[in-house]
């Protein structure tokens, strides 16, 4: 995996407020962020996560800390994972990205379909039944 992976995700504390997040994705030009309590990983927040969970249910994101809306039952792999346990899981979970976490969960990585497609290890069947899979809420 860590040959695919993106290095040094960006991460914020789980008391981190959406705000905080928001700022960040926009200046670092990311999706996601990973939340961490005692610096293991313990949720992610995505720019979607953000928009459906707390603007659209009108939360005020300068106080709504991240530990309240992030996806916190993650898949995770490895930094010696193979790419193929990181597309199994994406199917399986049909998700877009997992967190690659050290084995005390400290996050290391973050592989996202876009890498895996550019690498060549996703059929086009694969590739497009994650990419149509509905998002989760």
């Amino acid at each position: 995996m860590s040959d695919v992976m993106t290095t040094r995700p960006r991460s914020l504390p789980r008391d981190a407020t959406l705000h905080e997040a928001a700022r960040l994705m926009r200046d670092e030009g990311v999706g996601d962020v990973l939340v961490t309590v005692d610096g293991r990983l313990c949720g992610m927040v995505t720019d979607r996560d953000i928009v459906v969970r707390a603007v659209a249910e009108d939360r005020d994101a300068r106080i709504t800390p991240l530990g309240e809306i992030c996806s916190a039952d993650l898949a995770t792999v490895r930094p010696d994972d193979d790419t193929g346990t990181a597309v199994r899981l994406m199917r399986e979970r049909a998700v877009r990205r997992l967190p690659v976490v050290d084995e005390a969960r400290r996050p290391v990585g973050i592989v996202s379909l876009g890498d895996l497609a550019g690498r060549d290890v996703l059929s086009l069947p694969t590739l497009e039944e994650i990419w149509k899979a509905p998002p989760s809420v």
